[in-house]
Protein backbone atom coordinates (compact mmCIF):
# COMPACT_ATOMS: atom_id res chain seq x y z
CA UNK A 1 0.00 0.00 0.00
CA UNK A 2 1.35 3.67 -1.11
CA UNK A 3 2.12 6.21 2.16
CA UNK A 4 -0.97 8.12 0.76
CA UNK A 5 -3.62 5.10 1.58
CA UNK A 6 -1.89 3.22 4.63
CA UNK A 7 -2.83 5.76 7.61
CA UNK A 8 -6.52 6.13 5.96
CA UNK A 9 -7.03 2.48 5.73
CA UNK A 10 -6.32 2.28 9.24
CA UNK A 11 -9.14 4.92 10.18
CA UNK A 12 -10.97 2.90 7.96
CA UNK A 13 -10.68 -0.28 9.41
CA UNK A 14 -10.69 0.68 13.23
CA UNK A 15 -6.96 -0.09 13.98
CA UNK A 16 -5.44 3.79 13.94
CA UNK A 17 -2.55 4.56 16.06
CA UNK A 18 -1.14 7.83 16.85
CA UNK A 19 2.39 8.95 18.82
CA UNK A 20 1.88 12.14 20.19
CA UNK A 21 5.23 13.64 21.09
CA UNK A 22 3.34 16.64 22.57
CA UNK A 23 2.25 20.16 21.48
CA UNK A 24 5.02 21.93 23.33
CA UNK A 25 7.60 19.86 23.68
CA UNK A 26 10.74 20.14 22.07
CA UNK A 27 13.13 18.18 22.60
CA UNK A 28 14.72 17.11 19.65
CA UNK A 29 16.54 14.14 20.42
CA UNK A 30 14.06 12.55 21.99
CA UNK A 31 11.35 13.74 19.23
CA UNK A 32 13.69 11.98 16.65
CA UNK A 33 14.08 8.79 18.49
CA UNK A 34 10.33 8.61 19.49
CA UNK A 35 9.15 9.45 15.70
CA UNK A 36 11.42 6.55 14.41
CA UNK A 37 10.58 3.79 17.20
CA UNK A 38 6.92 4.14 16.65
CA UNK A 39 7.18 4.45 12.51
CA UNK A 40 9.19 0.97 12.93
CA UNK A 41 6.29 -0.18 15.03
CA UNK A 42 3.45 0.57 12.53
CA UNK A 43 2.45 3.99 14.13
CA UNK A 44 0.01 5.57 11.64
CA UNK A 45 0.38 9.18 12.48
CA UNK A 46 3.31 11.49 14.67
CA UNK A 47 1.74 14.52 16.60
CA UNK A 48 4.64 17.17 16.97
CA UNK A 49 4.59 20.62 17.81
CA UNK A 50 4.16 23.32 15.36
CA UNK A 51 8.18 24.01 15.43
CA UNK A 52 10.05 23.91 11.97
CA UNK A 53 12.83 22.58 14.31
CA UNK A 54 10.95 20.12 16.26
CA UNK A 55 9.35 18.92 12.21
CA UNK A 56 12.36 18.98 10.87
CA UNK A 57 13.66 16.03 13.92
CA UNK A 58 10.46 14.20 12.98
CA UNK A 59 10.98 14.30 8.83
CA UNK A 60 14.64 13.05 9.82
CA UNK A 61 13.53 10.32 11.50
CA UNK A 62 10.70 9.40 8.95
CA UNK A 63 13.58 8.92 6.53
CA UNK A 64 15.94 6.81 8.63
CA UNK A 65 12.93 4.52 8.78
CA UNK A 66 12.26 4.00 5.36
CA UNK A 67 16.37 2.56 5.11
CA UNK A 68 15.50 0.22 8.09
CA UNK A 69 12.33 -1.36 6.90
CA UNK A 70 13.32 -4.54 5.25
CA UNK A 71 15.74 -5.09 9.10
CA UNK A 72 12.18 -4.38 10.61
CA UNK A 73 10.91 -7.28 8.70
CA UNK A 74 13.02 -9.52 9.56
CA UNK A 75 13.26 -9.08 12.69
CA UNK A 76 9.56 -10.03 12.89
CA UNK A 77 7.54 -5.99 12.58
CA UNK A 78 5.43 -5.64 9.64
CA UNK A 79 6.41 -2.28 8.70
CA UNK A 80 6.78 -2.26 4.71
CA UNK A 81 8.50 1.15 4.46
CA UNK A 82 5.44 3.43 4.34
CA UNK A 83 5.74 6.91 6.19
CA UNK A 84 2.59 7.80 8.91
CA UNK A 85 1.17 11.11 8.73
CA UNK A 86 3.35 13.94 10.47
CA UNK A 87 0.71 16.41 11.78
CA UNK A 88 1.34 19.39 13.85
CA UNK A 89 -0.93 20.78 17.43
CA UNK A 90 -2.04 24.09 17.07
CA UNK A 91 -4.81 25.99 19.56
CA UNK A 92 -6.93 28.78 19.33
CA UNK A 93 -6.55 29.29 23.11
CA UNK A 94 -5.63 28.56 26.38
CA UNK A 95 -4.88 24.88 26.46
CA UNK A 96 -2.12 22.83 28.91
CA UNK A 97 -0.86 21.43 25.59
CA UNK A 98 0.29 24.72 24.99
CA UNK A 99 2.09 26.07 28.35
CA UNK A 100 5.62 25.05 30.40
CA UNK A 101 6.18 25.00 33.91
CA UNK A 102 8.62 27.70 35.28
CA UNK A 103 10.18 28.99 38.51
CA UNK A 104 13.30 30.60 39.33
CA UNK A 105 15.82 28.26 41.44
CA UNK A 106 17.09 30.78 43.32
CA UNK A 107 14.24 31.28 45.41
CA UNK A 108 14.33 26.99 46.60
CA UNK A 109 15.01 26.64 50.07
CA UNK A 110 17.96 24.35 50.44
CA UNK A 111 16.18 22.36 52.69
CA UNK A 112 13.31 21.61 49.88
CA UNK A 113 12.97 17.98 49.19
CA UNK A 114 12.42 18.88 45.76
CA UNK A 115 9.14 16.78 45.04
CA UNK A 116 8.32 18.94 41.59
CA UNK A 117 12.09 17.04 40.43
CA UNK A 118 10.58 13.54 41.70
CA UNK A 119 7.14 13.82 40.20
CA UNK A 120 8.14 15.38 36.90
CA UNK A 121 7.33 12.57 34.49
CA UNK A 122 9.89 14.23 31.22
CA UNK A 123 12.72 14.82 34.00
CA UNK A 124 12.39 18.35 32.64
CA UNK A 125 13.12 19.50 36.34
CA UNK A 126 17.17 19.72 37.69
CA UNK A 127 19.12 21.17 40.08
CA UNK A 128 22.31 21.54 39.89
CA UNK A 129 22.80 19.65 37.16
CA UNK A 130 25.89 18.64 35.97
CA UNK A 131 25.04 17.39 32.34
CA UNK A 132 22.95 20.54 31.66
CA UNK A 133 25.35 22.96 33.85
CA UNK A 134 21.44 24.19 34.96
CA UNK A 135 19.28 24.59 37.56
CA UNK A 136 15.06 24.89 37.29
CA UNK A 137 12.99 23.95 34.34
CA UNK A 138 14.73 22.55 31.02
CA UNK A 139 12.21 23.81 28.90
CA UNK A 140 12.74 21.82 25.98
CA UNK A 141 12.02 18.91 27.78
CA UNK A 142 8.79 20.79 29.51
CA UNK A 143 5.42 19.67 27.64
CA UNK A 144 2.91 21.06 29.85
CA UNK A 145 1.62 18.61 32.37
CA UNK A 146 1.84 20.54 35.38
CA UNK A 147 1.92 17.91 37.87
CA UNK A 148 4.97 19.91 39.40
CA UNK A 149 2.48 22.81 40.38
CA UNK A 150 0.55 21.77 43.29
CA UNK A 151 3.33 19.40 45.09
CA UNK A 152 5.73 22.71 45.23
CA UNK A 153 5.59 23.42 49.17
CA UNK A 154 6.45 27.25 48.19
CA UNK A 155 4.08 27.70 45.47
CA UNK A 156 6.55 29.34 43.80
CA UNK A 157 5.85 27.31 40.16
CA UNK A 158 4.26 28.74 37.27
CA UNK A 159 3.14 28.23 33.88
CA UNK A 160 3.62 30.04 30.69
CA UNK A 161 1.48 29.95 27.67
CA UNK A 162 1.59 30.27 24.22
CA UNK A 163 -0.35 30.56 21.51
CA UNK A 164 -0.92 29.39 18.02
CA UNK A 165 0.19 33.17 15.53
CA UNK A 166 -2.63 32.51 12.60
CA UNK A 167 -0.54 34.59 10.26
CA UNK A 168 2.54 32.00 11.33
CA UNK A 169 0.70 28.86 10.31
CA UNK A 170 0.03 28.89 6.85
CA UNK A 171 3.59 29.33 5.77
CA UNK A 172 4.64 26.64 8.63
CA UNK A 173 1.83 24.16 6.95
CA UNK A 174 2.83 25.40 3.36
CA UNK A 175 6.22 25.35 3.82
CA UNK A 176 7.44 21.92 5.94
CA UNK A 177 5.84 19.37 4.12
CA UNK A 178 3.10 18.35 7.12
CA UNK A 179 0.29 16.07 6.11
CA UNK A 180 -1.70 16.68 9.37
CA UNK A 181 -3.22 19.17 11.60
CA UNK A 182 -4.26 19.20 14.65
CA UNK A 183 -6.59 22.42 16.56
CA UNK A 184 -6.91 22.30 19.80
CA UNK A 185 -10.24 24.11 21.31
CA UNK A 186 -12.72 24.29 23.95
CA UNK A 187 -16.45 25.13 24.38
CA UNK A 188 -17.20 28.63 23.72
CA UNK A 189 -14.56 29.85 21.77
CA UNK A 190 -16.12 29.02 17.95
CA UNK A 191 -14.82 32.89 17.17
CA UNK A 192 -11.31 31.96 18.31
CA UNK A 193 -11.28 28.92 16.29
CA UNK A 194 -12.41 31.19 13.17
CA UNK A 195 -9.78 33.23 13.11
CA UNK A 196 -7.62 30.36 13.17
CA UNK A 197 -9.32 28.38 10.56
CA UNK A 198 -9.48 31.36 8.16
CA UNK A 199 -5.82 31.36 8.64
CA UNK A 200 -5.43 28.02 7.56
CA UNK A 201 -8.78 27.44 4.98
CA UNK A 202 -6.90 28.67 1.95
CA UNK A 203 -4.22 25.46 1.79
CA UNK A 204 -6.52 23.20 3.77
CA UNK A 205 -6.73 21.19 0.66
CA UNK A 206 -3.07 20.20 1.21
CA UNK A 207 -3.85 18.24 4.28
CA UNK A 208 -5.16 14.64 4.23
CA UNK A 209 -5.99 14.78 7.44
CA UNK A 210 -8.05 17.65 9.85
CA UNK A 211 -8.07 16.78 13.83
CA UNK A 212 -10.38 18.50 16.46
CA UNK A 213 -9.14 18.27 19.80
CA UNK A 214 -11.98 19.04 22.23
CA UNK A 215 -12.12 18.53 26.00
CA UNK A 216 -15.61 17.94 27.67
CA UNK A 217 -17.63 20.48 28.72
CA UNK A 218 -22.00 21.77 28.60
CA UNK A 219 -22.76 22.16 24.84
CA UNK A 220 -19.69 20.19 23.94
CA UNK A 221 -21.68 18.36 20.82
CA UNK A 222 -23.56 21.51 20.40
CA UNK A 223 -20.09 23.17 20.03
CA UNK A 224 -18.32 20.50 17.66
CA UNK A 225 -21.61 20.93 15.03
CA UNK A 226 -21.27 24.41 15.30
CA UNK A 227 -17.14 23.80 14.38
CA UNK A 228 -17.94 21.12 11.16
CA UNK A 229 -20.00 23.74 10.08
CA UNK A 230 -17.45 26.27 9.70
CA UNK A 231 -14.96 23.36 8.08
CA UNK A 232 -17.52 22.21 5.99
CA UNK A 233 -17.14 20.87 2.96
CA UNK A 234 -13.79 19.52 3.97
CA UNK A 235 -11.82 17.22 1.60
CA UNK A 236 -9.52 15.56 3.51
CA UNK A 237 -10.58 12.90 6.19
CA UNK A 238 -11.51 14.36 9.48
CA UNK A 239 -10.77 13.12 13.23
CA UNK A 240 -12.67 13.92 16.32
CA UNK A 241 -10.30 13.87 19.27
CA UNK A 242 -11.97 12.91 22.66
CA UNK A 243 -9.19 14.57 25.36
CA UNK A 244 -10.53 12.75 28.00
CA UNK A 245 -7.75 13.16 30.81
CA UNK A 246 -5.14 15.21 29.10
CA UNK A 247 -1.23 13.98 29.73
CA UNK A 248 -2.42 11.48 32.16
CA UNK A 249 -1.52 7.93 30.87
CA UNK A 250 1.35 7.18 32.64
CA UNK A 251 0.11 7.67 35.92
CA UNK A 252 -2.25 4.36 36.22
CA UNK A 253 -4.77 2.43 34.13
CA UNK A 254 -8.14 4.78 35.62
CA UNK A 255 -7.13 7.51 33.49
CA UNK A 256 -8.13 6.06 30.55
CA UNK A 257 -11.83 5.87 31.79
CA UNK A 258 -12.60 9.77 31.41
CA UNK A 259 -11.53 9.26 27.33
CA UNK A 260 -13.95 5.93 26.23
CA UNK A 261 -16.11 7.83 28.41
CA UNK A 262 -15.82 10.88 26.58
CA UNK A 263 -15.47 8.66 23.54
CA UNK A 264 -18.83 7.31 23.38
CA UNK A 265 -20.45 10.40 24.05
CA UNK A 266 -19.30 11.99 20.54
CA UNK A 267 -19.58 8.83 18.91
CA UNK A 268 -23.22 9.11 20.21
CA UNK A 269 -24.04 12.24 18.56
CA UNK A 270 -22.92 10.72 15.20
CA UNK A 271 -20.93 13.71 13.83
CA UNK A 272 -19.46 13.46 10.24
CA UNK A 273 -15.75 12.14 10.86
CA UNK A 274 -14.02 9.19 12.84
CA UNK A 275 -13.19 9.35 16.29
CA UNK A 276 -10.19 8.94 18.44
CA UNK A 277 -9.89 8.30 21.35
CA UNK A 278 -6.77 10.48 23.83
CA UNK A 279 -6.28 12.05 27.40
CA UNK A 280 -5.18 9.21 29.60
CA UNK A 281 -4.75 6.91 27.20
CA UNK A 282 -2.55 3.47 28.38
CA UNK A 283 -1.99 -0.20 28.49
CA UNK A 284 -5.36 -0.48 29.27
CA UNK A 285 -7.38 1.36 26.85
CA UNK A 286 -7.46 -1.16 24.45
CA UNK A 287 -8.66 -3.53 26.65
CA UNK A 288 -11.27 -1.42 27.88
CA UNK A 289 -12.63 -0.74 24.22
CA UNK A 290 -13.02 -4.25 23.36
CA UNK A 291 -14.56 -5.48 27.00
CA UNK A 292 -17.21 -2.45 25.89
CA UNK A 293 -17.45 -3.74 22.52
CA UNK A 294 -16.21 -0.09 20.45
CA UNK A 295 -13.74 -1.48 18.68
CA UNK A 296 -14.55 -2.56 15.10
CA UNK A 297 -14.21 -6.59 15.45
CA UNK A 298 -14.97 -7.73 11.67
CA UNK A 299 -11.95 -8.88 9.47
CA UNK A 300 -11.22 -8.15 6.13
CA UNK A 301 -11.84 -10.57 3.02
CA UNK A 302 -8.91 -11.81 1.92
CA UNK A 303 -7.58 -9.28 -0.79
CA UNK A 304 -4.05 -8.19 -1.37
CA UNK A 305 -3.52 -4.76 -0.69
CA UNK A 306 -0.28 -3.77 -1.99
CA UNK A 307 -1.41 -1.91 -5.16
CA UNK A 308 1.32 -2.65 -6.91
CA UNK A 309 0.08 -6.24 -6.85
CA UNK A 310 -4.08 -5.88 -7.34
CA UNK A 311 -5.26 -6.64 -10.03
CA UNK A 312 -6.80 -2.96 -11.91
CA UNK A 313 -10.64 -4.14 -10.59
CA UNK A 314 -9.33 -4.49 -7.18
CA UNK A 315 -7.10 -1.27 -7.38
CA UNK A 316 -9.61 1.03 -8.70
CA UNK A 317 -12.38 -0.43 -5.75
CA UNK A 318 -9.55 0.10 -3.37
CA UNK A 319 -8.59 3.43 -4.62
CA UNK A 320 -12.10 4.38 -3.54
CA UNK A 321 -12.78 2.59 -0.14
CA UNK A 322 -9.82 4.43 1.10
CA UNK A 323 -10.19 7.92 -0.73
CA UNK A 324 -13.86 8.43 -0.22
CA UNK A 325 -15.56 5.46 1.82
CA UNK A 326 -18.14 3.55 0.63
CA UNK A 327 -20.83 2.01 3.41
CA UNK A 328 -22.63 -0.30 0.38
CA UNK A 329 -19.44 -1.99 -0.13
CA UNK A 330 -18.02 -4.98 2.16
CA UNK A 331 -14.86 -3.56 2.87
CA UNK A 332 -16.43 -2.23 6.59
CA UNK A 333 -19.34 -2.73 8.65
CA UNK A 334 -20.04 0.74 9.77
CA UNK A 335 -17.01 1.28 10.85
CA UNK A 336 -17.50 4.69 11.98
CA UNK A 337 -19.98 3.61 14.56
CA UNK A 338 -16.97 2.58 16.76
CA UNK A 339 -14.01 3.85 17.93
CA UNK A 340 -11.06 4.32 14.72
CA UNK A 341 -8.45 4.40 17.05
CA UNK A 342 -6.17 5.53 19.88
CA UNK A 343 -3.72 8.60 20.28
CA UNK A 344 -1.05 8.18 22.93
CA UNK A 345 0.83 10.77 24.66
CA UNK A 346 2.92 10.67 28.13
CA UNK A 347 2.00 6.77 28.52
CA UNK A 348 4.08 6.19 25.14
CA UNK A 349 6.59 8.66 26.14
CA UNK A 350 7.68 7.29 29.31
CA UNK A 351 7.45 3.75 27.92
CA UNK A 352 10.82 4.14 25.95
CA UNK A 353 12.20 6.91 28.70
CA UNK A 354 14.44 4.39 29.88
CA UNK A 355 16.11 3.68 26.45
CA UNK A 356 16.21 7.34 26.05
CA UNK A 357 17.93 8.20 29.06
CA UNK A 358 20.41 5.16 27.93
CA UNK A 359 20.69 6.54 24.76
CA UNK A 360 21.50 10.41 26.73
CA UNK A 361 23.95 8.42 29.04
CA UNK A 362 25.84 7.45 25.91
CA UNK A 363 26.45 10.85 24.46
CA UNK A 364 28.78 11.45 26.81
CA UNK A 365 31.93 10.43 25.70
CA UNK A 366 35.35 9.43 27.62
CA UNK A 367 36.26 12.94 27.69
CA UNK A 368 33.61 14.27 28.49
CA UNK A 369 32.42 16.06 25.08
CA UNK A 370 28.86 15.68 24.35
CA UNK A 371 28.27 14.53 20.89
CA UNK A 372 24.51 13.96 19.35
CA UNK A 373 24.15 10.15 19.52
CA UNK A 374 21.37 8.88 17.09
CA UNK A 375 18.89 6.18 17.84
CA UNK A 376 20.02 4.33 14.84
CA UNK A 377 23.62 4.37 15.79
CA UNK A 378 23.32 2.15 18.20
CA UNK A 379 21.51 -1.28 17.16
CA UNK A 380 20.68 -2.86 20.70
CA UNK A 381 19.11 0.26 21.78
CA UNK A 382 16.87 0.42 18.41
CA UNK A 383 15.63 -2.28 18.13
CA UNK A 384 14.87 -2.24 22.14
CA UNK A 385 12.76 0.97 21.83
CA UNK A 386 11.05 -0.94 18.50
CA UNK A 387 10.16 -3.90 20.73
CA UNK A 388 8.80 -1.55 23.26
CA UNK A 389 6.88 0.52 21.07
CA UNK A 390 5.45 -2.38 18.92
CA UNK A 391 3.98 -4.17 22.61
CA UNK A 392 1.73 -0.67 22.58
CA UNK A 393 0.74 -0.39 18.62
CA UNK A 394 0.35 -4.27 18.09
CA UNK A 395 -2.78 -3.55 20.84
CA UNK A 396 -4.67 -2.26 18.88
CA UNK A 397 -3.26 -3.71 15.32
CA UNK A 398 -3.78 -7.01 16.33
CA UNK A 399 -7.75 -6.46 16.05
CA UNK A 400 -6.97 -6.75 12.25
CA UNK A 401 -5.54 -10.01 12.47
CA UNK A 402 -6.70 -12.59 10.06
Amino acid sequence: MTDLFAPLQSLKQGDWFKLICGASFQHLPAVRSLTLAYTLAGADCIDVAADPAVIAAAQAALLVARTLAREAQKRGFDYKGNSPFLMVSLNDGEDPHFRKAEFNPTECPTECPRPCERICPAQAIVFNSIKEDFSGVLSQKCYGCGRCIPVCPYDIIYTSSHMSTPSAIAPLVMSTGVDAVEIHTKVGRLAEFQQLWQAISPWADQLKLLAISCPDGEGMIDYLRAVYELIAPLNSALIWQTDGRPMSGDIGDGTTIAAVKLGQKVLAAKLPGYVQLAGGTNSYTVAKLKAMGLLNDFRLPILDFRLESANPQSKIRLEKFVTEGNPADNFSQNSKSKIAGVAYGSYARVLLSPILEQLENKEVNNTNVQTNLRLEENDVLLWQAVELAHSLVSQIKSQQER
